[in-house]
């Protein structure tokens, strides 16, 4: 999240909505932006106990979702408040949606000796086995020419590291 800058935390007057259809005059703190709508951080005035029998002003600070329990006073400027941005992601995160982990993981096979074989997963993938050793790029390929080793295809481990194997040309004709 970002946050907008402010030399120095004053609060402005608002309008609170409260329970009841009653409405108050209250302080606003900061914003925030969050995924389903946004957040204002609100001083309501009230009184606590003091010292011995007194009463003192006070104020209760909330969280309130805008504009559903919030107004804005006439003539009050809100720029000056200090706000917090969701971040935008960018249009490439947009339409590629979340990275997905990068490296490889290999299930070894039960057996014992040469040929014993497993199959190499993607790392996020649900069949790899839990807290295996993550294999950089070029030992998860090392790990795939062993005799009796596969390459998942549930994952796309097969998808992605079967060119780099069997090199980028084939399916392309001669050239």
């Amino acid at each position: 999240m970002t946050t907008s800058s402010a030399s120095e935390l004053v609060p402005v007057p608002i309008r609170v909505l409260l329970p009841g259809d009653q409405e108050v005059v209250a302080r606003l703190w900061s914003r925030r932006q969050a995924p389903d709508g946004w957040r204002y951080e609100v001083g309501l005035p009230a009184f606590r106990n003091g010292p011995g029998d007194s009463v003192e002003p006070a104020e209760y600070r909330v969280w309130v979702r805008a504009p559903e329990h919030v107004r804005p006073v006439d003539g009050v400027s809100y720029d000056q408040v200090p706000t917090e941005y969701l971040e935008r992601p960018s249009l490439v995160q947009e339409e590629l949606g979340p990275r997905r982990l990068s490296g490889w993981v290999l299930a070894k096979a039960g057996s014992r000796g040469p040929g014993r074989g497993g199959v190499v997963h993607a790392v996020d993938c649900e069949k790899a086995p839990a807290g295996a050793p993550v294999l950089p790029l070029e030992r998860a390929l090392n790990a795939a020419e062993q005799p009796g080793v596969r390459l998942c295809s549930l994952c796309g481990a097969a998808a992605e590291l079967d060119p780099v194997l069997k090199g980028f040309d084939e399916g392309f004709g001669e050239q």
